[in-house]
Formats: structure tokens, sequence, C-alpha cells
């Protein structure tokens, strides 16, 4: 499970593909018992946190949000522009351009960080060898009460 976890941190880190390993470890970890994401003391929650995939997409919307604020601004003044095509000094169209900026807000999403943080919980019961010798040891527990509690009784009868 921690070369998995490992795996899932080093392709977040180098942009590869996150989601197969990503589905490795779901998969792992949903199936076997005891398995545990945390990394000790002071660990953070949810403990599978896609840092460098966030700041990625981050960057990737902070462009696009650059990019259209520029198309909006380009957009104002040419709108402006054919308002108020007499006015050389420009005095004039700054309110038309903050107005139409107002009016044609692009301001994109924030993006939620949520969604590049994972935690997955481990099952109760796996039928693996941890989960069989779980079973084996109740059913052995449960027979040594069993004649804990018949030797008992015949003791305490044939007196």
């Amino acid at each position: 499970m921690i070369k998995l976890r490992s795996a899932v941190y080093n392709a977040d880190k180098n942009s590869a593909n996150v989601a197969v390993a990503l589905d490795q470890l779901r998969d792992y970890v949903t199936t076997h018992m005891n398995t545990n994401l945390y990394n000790g003391k002071g660990s953070v929650y949810p403990p599978i946190q896609l840092k460098y995939t966030y700041q990625r997409v981050l960057a990737s919307e902070s462009q696009a949000a650059i990019n259209s604020n520029q198309s909006l601004y380009t957009a104002a003044q040419s709108y402006c522009q054919q308002q108020d095509s007499v006015d050389f000094s420009g005095r004039n169209r700054v309110p038309c351009v903050e107005q139409y900026v107002e009016t044609h807000d692009t301001s994109l999403p924030a993006v939620p960080s949520a969604l590049y943080e994972f935690s997955f919980v481990s099952p109760t019961w796996s039928p693996d060898i941890a989960g069989w010798s779980l079973v084996v040891t109740v059913i052995c527990g449960l027979l040594f009460l069993v004649s804990l509690i018949t030797d008992y009784w015949f003791r305490r009868n044939i007196t």
C-alpha cells in the first residue's frame, strides 16, 4: 500500500497519469483489511492530496482568466470607441469601459480543492489471509469458551 501511495504522489509530481495510480491505490485499500493511508502523527486529512495537479489546474485557470480579461478589455475599448468616436482624449471612454467590464464580467469559478483530495476506507473484513485468520481465531475462541463451559458443567453435575 505504501508503494501504491508513493506511486500516486510521484504521478502527481511528475504530471503523469494520476487516475491510474489512484485507481490502483483505491482498489488495494478497499479490498484489504487494516490498510491505513495516514503517514503518522500530524497527518493531514484527507490523506491523499494531489497538490501538484491542483496547482497546475489553478495555473491553467488563472491563465484562462488573464486571456479572457484581455479579450474583454479589447472588446470594451472597441465598443466604447464605436459609441463615442468623436472623443480623442478618452476621458469619456473610461466610464464606458468600466461599465462594459462590469456588465460583461467573465470571472471564472474557483477550483474547489476537494476535487483533488482523496481518502479511501479499508473494509472491516476481507477474504484475504488476514480476514480468514481473523475468522479462524474467532472460531477457535468460541470453541475454547464452549469447552470451558461444558467442562465446568460436567464437573459440577458429576460430583
